[in-house]
């Protein structure tokens, strides 16, 4: 009998990496359960080209939520929004072009 997870890359999305195109990073975005019924978005990986500030901006003006840039020593640059953001953040990264949609992972419940 042998273990096969053992033999698997850290990364488990770095197969989907290189059977799409190499060097493109993939975004997650996931809910956090505050406390009671209160939430937060985060939304990581977005490349560094991009202005978070008015990718926030937007969102914050478009799905009327709060929102803020977080600096994380692990994944860079982050975006919190308050709520269930999660789809609207997809939506939007994929439609404007800032990520493919086989790039954009959405966690949570």
């Amino acid at each position: 009998m042998s273990i096969q997870n053992l033999n698997k890359p850290a990364d488990a999305f770095a197969q989907l990496q290189e059977e799409e195109g190499g060097n493109q990073t993939i975004c997650h975005i996931r809910i956090q359960q505050r406390n009671g019924r209160k939430t937060i978005t985060t939304v990581a990986g977005i490349p560094d080209e991009y202005d978070l500030p008015k990718i926030l901006r937007y969102l914050k003006k478009k799905y009327n939520c709060n929102g803020t840039v977080v600096e994380d020593k692990e994944h860079g640059s982050v975006i919190q929004l308050t709520g269930d953001q999660r789809q609207n953040a997809k939506d939007l990264l994929t439609k404007v072009g800032v990520v493919k949609d086989s790039f954009c992972k959405i966690h949570g419940f």
